[in-house]
């Protein structure tokens, strides 16, 4: 029987690899490839993984791997490294009304993006609420467009992108 280790590896490269919609897909995939398990198995590992299932432009749904690095997250929590403006490419468009930000992304990015944004510890930002492809990014009242612009420059790659104020 071979290890816990090499099946979550194996999850891990099927899920970033291909278009996984069902667990039982899932299951399927594994027992081809030498790793038979059970429902509730598969279910523990996908949690370990913290996959989550995005709708597709076809009207199914995939599962997805987070898009974090824990060092990394510790570092920017910790204010020790700055997020890189083109770490993230999923990112679309900007849109800023009062204390809302309203930040498109391709699909299936919007988590991923909301959690660096939240990992900046932004004391202008209050916290954000991810969707498929749109984030709520929520502003401290007193935050001006001038100073969201700033703040938002350093967290997304707004070069070449679309922004409204």
């Amino acid at each position: 029987m071979k290890n816990r280790k090499q099946r979550v590896e194996l999850m891990a490269h099927l899920i970033s690899n291909r278009c996984i919609g069902s667990q039982e897909e899932l299951a399927k995939l594994l027992a081809d490839e030498g790793f038979p398990v059970t429902q509730a198995t598969l279910s523990r590992d996908l949690k370990m993984l913290k996959t989550t299932k995005i709708p597709t432009d076809r009207g199914g749904y995939m599962y997805i791997l987070p898009d974090s690095n824990s060092l990394r997250d510790k570092l920017l929590a910790r204010g020790q490294i700055k997020m890189n403006a083109n770490y993230q490419s999923g990112f679309i468009s900007l849109t800023i009304s009062k204390n809302v930000a309203v930040i498109k992304t391709r699909n299936g990015y919007a988590a991923g993006l909301a959690y660096d944004i939240d990992m900046s510890n932004t004391p202008e930002i209050l916290g954000t609420i991810p969707g498929s492809d749109t984030i709520f990014a929520i502003l401290r009242e007193d935050v001006t467009h001038d100073k969201a612009m700033a703040i938002f420059s350093r967290l997304l790659p707004l070069d070449n992108k679309l922004y409204n104020i």
